[in-house]
């Protein structure tokens, strides 16, 4: 570890997460010195406990699919995933939770590390609280970032605090497979790890409060991913509340008392109800701010409660898009505003110059690593009609192209485009099927580049490509 040698830096970056990560490496790129601090482990959230593990959970399941999903390789496929195997390969993708090579890349990158818990004392102070108790005094001459991040929610239901609950930790972190497994949420937390334990030989029954799974996606997404779901042999019971959970005693099974007078008995039972801004502890309080709340900022992820302009926010906590990928790109955008400040700079020398961040509005990708996979970016149809934008769904079977049909026997799939018909632009892409997260991007392309349609159909997919889709809602579309 790098020694926290010098009390000034330019830039204090308190949390060393994707975010956090990104905003230090841009500023001293350009010239800047910063200093990270970080209470757990360097790479944050994503690395050890949510994107990587989640992930390499979820591939092995999705590979055994698409090879039996192809007539002469399915005829191959003679067993169940080896549970042991998938993870050890997890544990692999989180180098066994241990962030010396995280480490090692901030000190290769001219990063200071300081270990311990950062909060805010006074204008541009920090102060590190060490796990020993000993305390360090950081200043920063230009920017302090906030990049801490998100925690789990944890609903007000009785007995939950009792029963040593999963969050999403414990379910991407877990060495043993549970019999049983309760999940309490229909999002995408839910039904990713629905999917990844059900995979490995888990029951898994989900309890959704809702009438649908992933009420913020299109519709035919949470159809299609419930549907799969139930085939496979997980309990989907959605429109249900949960009135109280409790364990007769630590080694026995929890109970979870439903509304109707049922109870569901599982091993572990996985709270995965929404997410928490991780500011409770960062003394916002100093600033003018409220302790444990969300924090509003600016284009340039600039606190826009502090007045003078000197406290950022990026990632999970500022609720603009809370994505990893999203919290990198605000990361680039923030370090170019501070590094542009700290220059004397006040415009961006163009119009879509890096400082600012826009995608964060309106073009956001996210991919859902369920069996069938789903992707979108952008706006969802209701989302565009609430808007008031004159706006058409063009919807097509992915299965009808050449290289869906080609990858997988009886591939079934949905894409659906929201076109903007008064300027003939894409708002919004939504697909659902095997491997469409690859296919995102080019929708997003289209969205942020604002390409119309008629460029867009002089963008000639290959044959046979799954990719060839574009082509097919074009022309559904009418060109």
């Amino acid at each position: 570890m790098q020694p926290v040698e010098a009390a000034e830096y330019d830039v204090i970056v308190i949390g060393g997460g994707p975010a956090g990560e990104n905003v230090a490496d841009r500023v001293v790129k350009a010239g800047l010195s910063a200093v990270v601090v970080e209470a757990e482990r360097v790479g944050g959230e994503c690395s050890y406990w949510a994107c990587i593990p989640s992930k390499a959970m979820l591939r092995p399941g999705a590979a055994l699919e698409a090879a039996r999903a192809v007539a002469g390789a399915r005829e191959a496929v003679t067993g169940s995933l080896d549970a042991a195997a998938v993870l050890a390969r997890r544990d692999s993708f989180v180098s066994d939770w241990d962030d010396s090579g995280q480490v090692q890349w901030l000190k290769g990158a001219g990063i200071t590390l300081a270990r311990g818990r950062g909060r805010l004392v006074g204008e541009r102070r920090v102060a590190v609280t060490a796990d020993d108790g000993t305390e360090t005094g950081l200043t920063a001459r230009h920017a302090v970032v906030l990049a801490t991040g998100t925690g789990a929610a944890l609903p007000p239901l009785p007995g939950l605090a009792d029963i040593g609950a999963w969050t999403s930790r414990e379910a991407t972190s877990a060495h043993a497979v549970p019999p049983r497994l309760s999940i309490l949420g229909g999002g995408v937390v839910a039904c990713e790890m629905a999917t990844a334990w059900n995979a490995l030989g888990t029951q898994v029954t989900m309890l959704v409060r809702d009438d649908v799974l992933l009420s913020s996606w299109e519709p035919f997404v949470g159809e299609a991913v419930a549907e799969e779901l139930r085939s496979s042999g997980v309990d989907v019971r959605t429109g249900v509340t949960v009135q109280r959970v409790g364990r007769e005693r630590p080694d026995a099974p929890v109970a979870a008392e439903l509304g109707d007078g049922s109870t569901v008995l599982s091993e572990e039972f996985l709270v995965a109800v929404g997410r928490t801004p991780s500011t409770a502890e960062l003394g916002l309080e100093t600033a003018g701010l409220t302790p444990g709340s969300w924090l509003e900022v600016d284009d340039t992820c600039r606190v826009t409660a502090v007045e003078q302009g000197w406290l950022y926010a990026v990632g999970d906590i500022n609720r603009r898009a809370p994505l990893t990928h999203m919290g990198k790109y605000q990361g680039r955008t923030c370090a170019a505003a501070i590094v542009a400040r700290a220059e004397g700079r006040s415009t961006p020398a163009e119009p879509w110059a890096a400082w600012t961040a826009t995608a964060d509005h309106g073009a956001v990708p996210q991919v859902l690593f369920t069996h069938p996979e789903a992707a979108s970016v952008g706006l969802t149809l209701a989302r565009a009609e609430s808007a008031g934008l004159p706006v058409r769904a063009v919807d097509y079977p992915i299965g009808q192209v050449s290289g869906a049909a080609l990858s997988a026997d009886g591939y079934q799939g949905q894409a659906r485009l929201v076109v903007d018909e008064e300027r003939s632009l894409v708002l919004g892409c939504t697909l659902v099927g095997p491997g469409v997260g690859e296919l995102i991007h080019a929708a997003t392309v289209a969205i942020v580049g604002e390409v119309p349609l008629q460029r867009l159909w002089h963008a000639v997919p290959a044959f046979p490509t799954t990719s060839e889709l574009w082509l097919r809602l074009l022309e559904q579309y009418g060109l």
